[in-house]
């Protein structure tokens, strides 16, 4: 009775001694949590699908990249379980049997033969490293793991080791290993490369193939022989995988994109990782090309490019300078954002003007000779000049004379504020209005500002708002459009014509070369009918480059980075309604040559006022039965009334001259469908006016 009582008692005094037990280190455990949270990550900038574009290091100069399961190939972490913690999935921290192996193991051979531990031990130790292989820190690491084990699930214990792991150097973690020793993210790994990758935390130092490639190539044969690896891969593979070469140079993370990373960093410190519009492929072979055009350029310049979608806005690749670090030609500075003189890259607008308005064809003829407008004197870049040209000629060949007439007859403040219809606002001299000037360049723009006027080239005459590649809300412009579709067409026939520079295929891209005034700037800027790219090369500092084009130094780096973008062309727009080239025996008199007077104003008479369209007015919806059409069916006419002028008159719709000429200032247009129209008329003079109407 007296011993069943002293049990009993014993067995109850247990019980409170373990409850006691449990009790104390659970609030041991509460107060004295794992530092789960305390270790930063690299910061990463990502393409617009997810790629690693350029990572940075951490404070301390690791090279820690966050990695989960779900970025690893499956066969690495069923090899990584097999090789260190084959019942990973079993224990609750802490492998009785594995640690009684090993302890068996240094009792018979007199030294440490295999671990006891897990990889949540591991764990513990990687983020909370030890001094020295004491045994008060061995029994810390085993109560971390306790404690990891209770408040993290198998796959985050995972997550963290993966992420903490060593490699040698500063390299932690799977992800900054692969890419550094392979050049590519984990996802996708060779039963080879995953047995390097499991086996140099064991020592990172001693084995890094970069500096110890024998020890490298010993240390994953025993990973390929382990009985368990050879179970997770199947037999055959690790012979196979023994024939593999282990790469003996560590390659640098990718560090594309330098400076959206740098402005994505900027915007948001603390935000990593960093998400942007850029695509990878053509990030690469947009550096791709300026690297190699930098070999060729001259000390002291440099380069930009910017790719932008012209349906989205979206920028897809960016190039800032010639080389980030290159010092010499001060790559730190993004000259995508710089304001420059254009030169010649804003003539295709003024031209789309001219055609809006009805003043020419691309079959006009024009005169390209010495001209004075009011004391400016505008020349061609080669001092010559080209006598009677095509207004087609005239664009395709760049000529300054035919391009600052137009801008004369369009108004340079009429340009301005179409270009504000894209949200783009060109810096003009101080205290001055605009003039012909910034026909030929005489305005300040950036590569950006231009990219995004021209993809209204691309877009049917609306521009749209192009991103800064981090965010910068891109996407339609509301509001009218830049250019009319059919003024739109005209341009892009002409430039798609030009011929491709020395040795560059034709890649059915509209482009268009600009050279500023004194060799300061070389331009070019291409499109299809989906993405833009505009190159510019130049000196940072603004100097002088003789010898600088804008066809012969940015056409070339133009075609080669259409080419190296990874991106299939897109053919440009189908001319839209009304859109023809018309031969020049079948322009109206009045559009078959562009006459100006010897002041370089166009011609006038004093005893007509210009003419006037009073019906229908500018902007009114006409109801002409184009709902109700039905297939095959005619719309009712559309009358036609003018003011002033000289006849006789030719009627425009959509750029298309009606039947006949008239002496009538009334006339009659039947449309072939609904939607909206620009009408214009023509006067004996060259005079025109113009009206858009919508046909219901």
């Amino acid at each position: 009775m007296r011993v069943g009582r002293k049990i009993a008692i014993g067995v109850v005094a247990g019980m409170a001694l373990a409850g006691a037990g449990l009790i104390g280190l659970d609030a041991a455990d509460k107060a004295f949590p794992p530092p789960l949270d305390k270790m930063g990550f690299s910061a990463e900038v990502l393409d617009a699908d997810g790629q690693l574009l350029r990572a940075f290091a951490t404070p301390e100069g690791r090279w820690r990249l966050k990695t989960d399961v779900g970025d690893v190939d499956p066969q690495f972490l069923r090899m990584l379980v097999a090789y260190e913690d084959r019942r990973f999935y079993e224990h609750g921290g802490i492998d009785p049997r594995a640690i009684g192996r090993a302890a068996f193991q240094l009792a018979a051979n007199g030294r440490i033969v295999s671990g006891g531990s897990t990889l949540s031990m591991q764990v513990a130790r990687l983020i909370e490293p030890r001094q020295g292989r004491s045994l008060s820190a061995k029994l810390l690491q085993v109560a971390r793991a306790l404690q990891i084990e209770r408040r993290l699930s198998k796959d985050e214990i995972l997550d963290l080791y993966l992420t903490h792991a060593p490699y040698g150097g500063n390299l932690e973690g799977v992800r900054a290993a692969s890419l550094a020793y392979f050049g590519k993210e984990p996802k996708r790994l060779t039963v080879a490369q995953a047995a390097l990758l499991v086996a140099l935390p064991q020592l990172p130092e001693k084995r890094r193939p970069d500096r110890n490639l024998e020890a490298a190539e010993a240390a994953r044969k025993r990973v390929l022989e382990r009985v368990a690896v050879v179970d997770a891969i199947g037999e055959g593979e690790a012979e196979r995988a023994e024939a593999t070469l282990v790469p003996a140079k560590r390659m640098q993370l990718p560090a594309l994109a330098a400076h959206v990373g740098e402005a994505a960093l900027r915007k948001a410190p603390d935000a990593s990782p960093y998400r942007t519009t850029l695509k990878k492929r053509v990030q690469e072979g947009l550096e791709t090309v300026a690297k190699a055009a930098t070999l060729k350029l001259g000390p002291k310049l440099s380069l930009a490019m910017v790719m932008a979608d012209a349906q989205t806005g979206d920028i897809v690749g960016e190039v800032g300078s010639a080389d980030y670090f290159d010092a010499s030609r001060s790559g730190w500075i993004d000259m995508t954002r710089v304001p420059r003189s254009p030169g010649s890259t804003l003539k295709p607008f003024i031209y789309g003007l001219a055609f809006e308005e009805g003043l020419v064809s691309q079959e006009t003829i024009i005169e390209d000779r010495p001209a004075d407008f009011f004391g400016y004197r505008p020349r061609n870049f080669d001092m010559s000049y080209q006598g009677d040209v095509t207004v087609r000629d005239a664009l395709q060949l760049s000529l300054n004379v035919p391009a600052v007439k137009l801008l004369d007859a369009v108004n340079p403040a009429k340009l301005l504020i179409r270009f504000r219809r894209a949200e783009v606002r060109p810096l003009l001299p101080v205290n001055e209005t605009p003039g012909l000037a910034i026909g030929l360049g005489g305005v300040g723009l950036t590569l950006k500002d231009l990219v995004q006027l021209y993809t209204a080239l691309a877009n049917r005459g609306q521009a749209v708002r192009i991103g800064d590649g981090i965010s910068g809300q891109p996407g339609e412009i509301e509001g009218e459009a830049l250019l009319e579709p059919v003024a739109v067409w005209n341009v892009a026939d002409i430039l798609s014509g030009v011929i491709p520079p020395a040795g560059a295929p034709q890649r059915g891209i509209a482009y268009k070369t600009g050279t500023s005034y004194g060799y300061r700037d070389a331009w070019s800027v291409g499109y299809d009918g989906r993405y833009v790219l505009g190159v510019w090369v130049g000196r940072p500092d603004n100097g002088a480059s003789p010898g600088l084009t804008g066809y012969g130094t940015a056409a070339p780096i133009l075609f080669e980075g259409f080419a190296k973008s990874g991106l299939a062309t897109t053919p440009l727009p189908r001319p839209p309604s009304g859109a023809v080239r018309i031969a020049q025996a079948q322009l109206p008199i009045s559009q078959r040559r562009f006459a100006v007077n010897p002041s370089g104003l166009l011609a006038t008479s004093g005893r007509e006022p210009a003419p006037q369209i009073v019906y229908p007015p500018e902007g009114a919806h006409v109801d002409l039965g184009a709902k109700g059409l039905v297939k095959g069916g005619d719309l009712s006419p559309l009358m036609l009334k003018l003011q002033g002028g000289r006849a006789p008159f030719r009627w425009l719709a959509n750029g298309k001259p009606l039947p006949d000429i008239s002496r009538r200032r009334t006339n009659q247009w039947t449309p072939d469908g609904g939607g909206y129209s620009k009408l214009t008329v023509i006067d004996a003079m060259g005079r025109a006016a113009s009206v858009g109407v919508f046909i219901d």
